[in-house]
């Protein structure tokens, strides 16, 4: 199945508008007073929970890809991988201002002193080149191998979102735990598909000898 122009453009619409729903989904529950007793940490949390899930999603489209052969699923990539970072950077922002209220001093003995923090902020702060390259300039300026080494990252970023969720919650690990399997699934995939490539490599290579 290949979607001709028309269709993809049309398909890339419809996804960028759904992508928006969770943040829409915040937006009628305070429209209609739902957030419960604790607003900022139903924000924050469902803010955080869509980071992973749009970081798990856009590590399941190339093995999404190799296992259809919808190889168009390339081209959703990179708006799934930014929406990562928007809905991250909308949990960071929740953090500072509404949990913080800027109180740098605090935020600081925060990231340094509990580990949950500190492993939220060093994914986001991994998560910005990642953003700030993902335009085709960037691929174009850094080179193709470059661009592949650096973008590789989001699968630690991945790991760390992860360890980040599971910290956070303490006792009921159930929904951490489903990343972990999810991501470790995403992870088997690519190395079953590395070993496969680099067999292939040393076969070709003692054919040729």
């Amino acid at each position: 199945m290949q979607p001709n122009p028309q269709q993809l453009s049309a398909l890339k619409a419809a996804l960028f508008a759904l992508c928006l729903v969770p943040l829409a989904q915040l937006g009628w529950l305070g429209w209609s007073d739902a957030l419960g007793a604790n607003p900022i940490e139903l924000i924050t949390r469902h803010l955080g929970k869509w980071t992973l899930n749009f970081l798990l999603i856009t590590l399941a489209v190339t093995p999404l890809r190799h296992l259809t052969g919808w190889h168009w699923l390339i081209r959703l990539r990179r708006m799934l991988g930014l929406y990562a970072f928007f809905y991250a950077l909308l949990h960071f922002l929740t953090y500072l201002w509404l949990d913080q209220f800027f109180d740098w001093a605090s935020i600081v003995r925060d990231i340094a002193k509990r580990p949950f923090i500190t492993t939220g902020f060093t994914a986001f702060l991994l998560l910005i080149p990642l953003a700030a390259t993902s335009n085709a300039a960037m691929v174009k300026r850094l080179g193709g191998r470059r661009w592949t080494q650096l973008h590789r990252s989001v699968y630690a970023i991945a790991l760390i979102g992860v360890a980040h969720y599971w910290w956070l919650v303490k006792k009921d690990v159930t929904l951490p735990l489903l990343y972990a399997v999810l991501l470790g699934a995403l992870l088997g995939f690519r190395a079953l598909r590395l070993a496969k490539e680099r067999r292939r490599q040393l076969a070709a290579y003692s054919r040729s000898r």
